[in-house]
């Protein structure tokens, strides 16, 4: 079974969302996602619309997802590679060479974004700021 992993916040989900999780999951057999806790928001300095309770479930409600487990801390990727047995990190290219020390533990993908559309984008266009 080929095990895959990625990372965010996924605050008000989106069809860039779902094509990011879509084509991870492609990868491979399982995919887990590593959801951002709220304090682990409040330390990157985001704020999230919606409670992480409640972006986990609805992460858990994708066809897509298998697992959502807590990311609590940058340093903690390392660990959960090792931990969950994880074949393919993957990732957003706007994170393009952020991540490349882990291709010492599994392969790194960043996969390109869905053009025209992001959480900031869309917080930007409700606030009347874009």
């Amino acid at each position: 079974m080929k095990k895959v992993i990625t990372y965010g916040t996924f605050d008000l989900l989106h069809y860039g969302h779902i094509l990011l999780l879509q084509r991870a999951r492609e990868l491979g057999d399982h995919l887990t996602v590593a959801l951002s806790t709220d304090g682990f928001n409040h330390i990157k300095g985001k704020h999230a619309y919606f409670s992480y309770e409640k972006r986990k479930m609805m992460l858990e409600a994708i066809k897509y997802v298998d697992t959502v487990i807590p990311e609590r801390n940058w340093e903690q990727k390392q660990h959960d590679i090792v931990d969950y047995d994880i074949d393919i990190f993957v990732m957003g290219d706007d994170w393009r060479g952020k991540f490349d020390e882990l291709s010492a533990h599994c392969e790194v993908i960043y996969l390109e974004r869905t053009p025209d559309i992001s959480t900031t984008s869309i917080k930007d266009n409700l606030s009347g700021t874009s």
